[in-house]
């Protein structure tokens, strides 16, 4: 039986390199903007001070980013695929290869959303590809509704790592 999937669903890799992402933003980066604006600030006037304009803009956007990392990491479930029951089925953390039509194959990931990255094959777990290979198994087709038109494809492989 495969494990339940709901919420913002994360690999334990995942959350790490998100923590470290807040951890660099409120231990270096902040401190080093507040360094600036308050050094921009004591040289006169801020209307015209593209250090202080700046500063200020800059530190905005880091609160806003620490913000939403903060609520992504507290909403996160963290699934680690190693543990994953039913390898038999592509779940959340499977590697799927798949081929089309023409037996172009492609190898993705299901990662949480949090952590996609097409370029490195990583798809996030509600993405349409993702949505039309869970719980597939080896040979079956699927048909993926992309922003290109309908593609079907094969399930050729299924793998878990050992470790995430």
């Amino acid at each position: 039986m495969a494990t339940k999937v709901g919420g913002n669903p994360i690999t334990p890799a995942g959350l790490a390199a998100m923590k470290a992402r807040y951890d660099h933003l409120l231990g270096k980066e902040r401190p080093e903007v507040v360094e600036i604006v308050s050094w921009a600030a004591g040289n006169g006037d801020r209307s015209e001070n593209g250090d202080y304009l700046y500063g200020r803009k800059r530190m905005r956007e880091i609160d806003r980013e620490l913000a939403h990392l903060a609520r992504r990491m507290k909403a996160a479930r963290v699934i680690d695929p190693a543990q994953q029951a039913d390898t038999s089925r592509a779940w959340f953390g499977a590697t799927v290869t798949i081929a089309d039509e023409d037996d172009d194959q492609r190898t993705v990931t299901l990662v949480g959303d949090d952590e996609q990255d097409a370029s490195a094959g990583q798809i996030g777990w509600s993405s349409p590809m993702a949505r039309a290979l869970r719980g597939a198994a080896l040979g079956d087709l699927r048909t993926v509704r992309l922003p290109g038109g309908v593609k079907e494809w094969e399930v050729i492989a299924i793998t878990y790592p050992e470790h995430f």
